[in-house]
């Protein structure tokens, strides 16, 4: 019949006319009183982790607070009324748009912290103090590169970093973009405090910009890496510059894979590539990552588009990177290119004392030295290929790691210091967030004919990173260069017991020419250089001869208990070390 409705099979349907009214759709349910999806109690978990988060090192900024700002105290004691209260909240709120108003309110807490934090303490290490300086001599027309700056140092804050050949680089080492960023402020504030600054604040936007970025899960996990830890307020405070490399590189990571779908950049990419560019112009670490980058975009974008138009894509990507990164080093390469390129290549080339916590201790801290520590940094090297290798054959099992890959050659280098791991931390977090192993599912790999299976490509890739781990090996294997027997004088000035000179016979084991210099080390780090009283500059192979070598300022204490303090010799042609153990001081006469 027209107008009406068919009988269905189901129970109870009935006829209804075609004039009889439609009943209007159903209002959504918040307008009927059912409340919103509850938030999933991962993102509960994530948000409290983030607001415990905020306790580390908060007592220590109030206790310092109190003592010089009080109004700073009292800020952060209103900071702790609202971690206890976003703690309360991350448990007890029942809808997901008010859990992410707690992730916010966590987050301006966090700003707020870090904020005084910095107030609290912006003076600056010795990277801080080298970007001021550098943005003072841009201020003032002067160049900035192979300028040695050494008055800059000597100060317990501020440190030196000391040469296998026994000086230190007093000098300018990083790209510009941070000391151009630091000029004008250094022209209102007149200190280290403009560098610090300019950190600092690129440490606050990137977080925020990170958490605006990220879905709404992950976002108090931001937080909590960026701001909440610690360390990389740290650094901010300290002036880094790979601080601001950090805050350039959050948008190039974020959902990486997606840049040039559909074989245009777009707006979109083009700023993404911008962004690398400048973070390259920013601090080294940003090299690292970039051909990590530029694999894993080719090989996704080849999947999707065949290996042309794959090709002039990632090409224009870093064409545009490229192009930044000229842009903003242009003024000092044509001021003087061969002083800003040692510049700029300093921190891969200066040959620094050993450092750190990866695999060059075993020669620094375990055992007598090492012959060829030169092989460590060949290892790392090796170690960044292999990586690179696996990556381009088995990006769809590497590229959700590439922003973790870069940081592991950096173990087994001579400078091998915790921070180049931490501080791109949240690079990871951005691509756990946003980069999923399926947007590699139709990512492009070379074909090899005679991998196949697991085990075989597990060998591959082992056999890639093989000559690295063959150079590790060979580093810390091999015996120091020098036989030292040492003979020290002590003396007692007050209450300390100290060396004054150390009297030793050095043996030359090897077939080089050695030109040894001296310092010492108690724990972790080395003292500033010895004296060389006498003996000679260059020690002949299969040689001996004695040595009389002096601590700076004449005296060296050596504590009581269980601390040895150690003498060590280093060369920077080649690279080697020795380490000889200073014996106990005798017992006061009676």
């Amino acid at each position: 019949m027209a107008g009406t409705y068919r009988a269905g099979t189901s129970v109870g349907m009935r006829r209804r006319t075609a004039t009889e009214p439609v009943a209007p759709p159903s209002p959504p349910a918040r307008a009927r009183g059912v409340p919103e999806t509850a938030p999933r109690q991962l993102h509960r978990g994530m948000t409290l982790v983030a607001t415990i988060s905020l306790f580390i090192g908060t007592r220590a900024a109030w206790t310092d607070a109190m003592l010089s700002r009080p109004a700073v105290a009292g800020i952060i004691s209103v900071c702790y009324a609202s971690i206890l209260v976003c703690a309360v909240l991350a448990l007890t709120v029942r809808t997901r748009r008010a859990l992410i108003r707690v992730d916010a309110a966590v987050l301006v807490t966090a700003v707020a912290l870090v904020t005084c934090g910095y107030v609290l303490d912006h003076l600056g290490s010795d990277e801080g103090v080298l970007t001021a300086q550098a943005a003072n001599e841009i201020l003032h027309g002067r160049p900035v590169y192979g300028q040695p700056w050494p008055w800059l140092f000597g100060t317990p804050r501020v440190g030196i970093t000391k040469t296998m050949s026994g000086g230190a680089d007093l000098t300018y080492g990083y790209p510009p973009l941070t000391a151009l960023l630091a000029a004008p402020v250094h022209a209102v504030v007149h200190s280290t405090a403009a560098a610090t600054l300019v950190t600092t604040s690129a440490l606050l936007l990137s977080s925020v910009l990170l958490w605006l970025l990220l879905p709404a899960q992950w976002r108090s996990a931001a937080t909590a890496v960026c701001l909440g830890f610690g360390f990389l307020p740290h650094y901010a405070y300290l002036g880094y510059p790979a601080v601001t490399a950090l805050a350039l590189l959050v948008p190039v990571v974020v959902r990486w894979p997606d840049t040039g779908r559909g074989g245009h950049l777009g707006p979109g990419g083009v700023l993404r590539a911008a962004c690398l560019g400048a973070a390259c112009a920013a601090q080294q670490l940003a090299w690292f990552l970039a051909p990590f980058l530029l694999i894993g975009l080719y090989a996704v974008r080849r999947g999707e588009l065949g290996p042309r138009r794959a090709l002039a894509v990632t090409a224009r990507y870093a064409a545009t990177a490229a192009l930044t990164w000229c842009a903003v080093n242009a003024y000092f390469a044509a001021e003087g290119f061969s002083a800003w390129l040692d510049g700029i290549l300093l921190p891969l080339q200066q040959k620094a004392i050993l450092h750190g916590q990866g695999v060059m201790g075993v020669s620094y801290y375990f055992t007598d030295g090492s012959s060829r520590l030169d092989y460590y940094s060949y290892g790392s090297q090796l170690l960044l290929l292999g990586l690179l290798a696996v990556t381009l054959l088995f990006v769809r099992r590497m590229g959700p790691a590439v922003t973790v890959l870069p940081w592991i050659a950096f173990y087994a280098a001579t400078r091998s210091q915790d921070g180049y791991f931490l501080m791109m931390t949240p690079l990871w977090l951005a691509a756990a967030a946003t980069v999923p192993a399926a947007a590699f599912a139709t990512a492009w790999q070379p074909r090899l004919p005679h991998v196949t299976g697991r085990r075989a490509k597990s060998a591959l890739a082992a056999a890639l990173l093989t000559p690295a781990v063959v150079c590790v090996t060979v580093a810390a294997a091999s015996p120091p260069p020098l036989h030292m027997s040492l003979a020290p004088r002590y003396a007692r000035h007050g209450s300390r017991v100290g060396v004054t000179a150390v009297r030793l016979r050095a043996v030359n084991t090897t077939g080089t020419p050695l030109s040894p210099h001296f310092a010492s080390r108690r724990g972790q780090g080395a003292s500033d250089w010895w004296t060389i009283a006498s003996g000679p500059a260059t020690l002949a192979p299969h040689a001996s001869a004695l040595y009389v070598v002096e601590p700076p300022g004449g005296f060296r204490p050596v504590p009581d208990g269980r601390a040895q303090t150690y003498l060590i010799a280093v060369t920077g042609a080649p690279m080697t070390i020795t380490t000889a153990h200073l014996p106990a001081a005798p017992p006061p006469a009676r």
